[in-house]
């Protein structure tokens, strides 16, 4: 899409990390702000900015709109949705870039809280910010991730409060909380972290991440990326066998070396040399060496079409159920991963057991080993423990939470009682 905006003249070239703006574009940008939003949004010198990016290639400008007075809103009819879009984004980022900075006040605050104005025990506090001066705001502003918007108290935005002024109590939660481990990857966060390490480049984040996903090494779950049984084991492998190549620090370090030849600064034999002669000689070990984890483990039962031996193979998806003479016969079964809970549905009148289960696509749902007699089935893992308030079935949330799918209370899952295998 980025490369179609760019044939037809809308946005400069689009394959750089470099935030260099001509002084031509900023002028522009500096007549438009003062037309449309005032004196005020127009800094008193034009910004400069500097990447952040490893390795960053600047040879070309900043990614931004050829012109500035081309609005987005004019071209509604002369763009695709997703078009329109991406010109959006890249228009209002480039306009707000050349505002004035936004103004905040920094609070902190402490509120007493209790059940009366004379019995106040407990003391409420909260850090975050009022806006003073909205700047570029006035413009754009950029959505965060929920876990990053957690994480940073300081960027809350407050309402405007005054002392000793009387606030509405909704509810008093006196709850003891746990260190969480830090949230999978999305998209987003995944390119970030690559920016930050120095790995790649522009034209190749988006390449990335859709081939960890084409391959199957990860799925997408509720917009994060979880490792798939293939990706943990070619991990594993690739760790074991190559750990230089999949050390964080490699691939920046030949991204500076490749920089360094473009420039003449290195021969690039030499540094070919002193990457190829150990990569290969770790080549030989893994070839004689690395456990062929594709050997298959007969089950003890016999193919419903053609006789043969069952047997467990491993595929993109993890361990499956197969005909031992694949490809000649290609009856296959999944394998069934017992969870530990009894089938909600029917457990306790046929002993139905749930079991973790793949769709077509390898994204992971919860599903009864009586299926089809019983259809039982749940994107979230169903937990043995019953609802504390009514003993309905409570399923794990995200963030380390669980909910009833009766009552619709929630729990932390430190919380909840534990539960022997003959209660589950």
């Amino acid at each position: 899409i980025a490369s179609e905006g760019g044939a037809v003249g809308l946005i400069t070239y689009m394959r750089t990390d470099s935030m260099n703006v001509s002084e031509t574009a900023q002028q522009e940008a500096s007549r438009f702000i003062k037309d449309r939003f005032g004196d005020k949004y127009v800094p008193a010198k034009p910004p400069k900015y500097t990447t952040k990016t490893k390795g960053a290639q600047e040879a070309h400008e900043a990614i931004r709109p050829t012109g500035i007075t081309r609005i987005p809103d004019s071209l509604k009819a002369l763009l695709s949705r997703d078009q329109l879009k991406l010109y959006t984004l890249v228009w209002e980022r480039f306009v707000a870039s050349q505002m004035e900075n936004a103004v905040y006040d920094t609070l902190r605050v402490l509120v007493g809280a209790g059940l009366s104005a004379d019995n106040m025990p407990y003391t409420l506090r909260v850090s975050g910010s009022t806006i003073k001066f909205d700047g570029f705001l006035a413009l754009y502003e950029e959505t965060r991730d929920d876990d990053a918007i957690a994480d940073e108290d300081e960027g809350r935005i407050l309402p405007d409060l005054s002392v000793d002024e009387a606030l509405d109590l909704l509810k008093l939660l006196p709850e003891q909380h746990f260190t969480q481990p830090p949230p999978r990857y999305t998209e987003a966060t995944l390119v970030r972290t690559l920016e930050e390490y120095g790995i790649g480049r522009p034209s190749t984040y988006a390449p990335t991440v859709a081939v960890i996903q084409d391959r199957e090494y990860v799925t997408k779950e509720e917009k994060r990326l979880a490792p798939t049984d293939t990706g943990k084991l070619v991990n594993d492998m690739l760790v074991s066998y190559f750990p230089v190549i999949m050390d964080y620090q490699f691939t920046a370090h030949m991204e500076d070396e490749l920089d360094e030849i473009a420039e003449g600064d290195i021969e690039w034999r030499p540094m070919l040399r002193e990457f190829y002669t150990p990569f290969s000689e770790r080549l030989t070990i893994a070839r004689e060496q690395m456990p062929n984890v594709a050997q298959e483990e007969e089950i003890g039962r016999a193919c419903p079409l053609c006789s043969n031996p069952l047997v467990i193979r491993h595929g993109r998806y993890g361990k499956f159920i197969g005909c031992s003479t694949y490809p000649e016969c290609r009856h296959t079964e999944p394998l069934m991963e017992a969870i530990g809970v009894s089938c909600p549905k029917c457990g306790k009148t046929d002993g139905g057991q749930v079991i973790l289960r793949r769709s077509k696509r390898g994204r992971v749902f919860y599903g009864c080993t009586r299926y089809p007699e019983c259809d039982f089935t749940s994107w979230k893992r169903p937990l043995a423990q019953p609802c504390p308030n009514c003993g309905g079935l409570l399923l794990e949330q995200s963030k380390g939470q669980a909910q009833c799918t009766n009552c619709s209370n929630t729990y932390r899952l430190e919380e909840l009682p534990e539960t022997s295998p003959e209660t589950a």
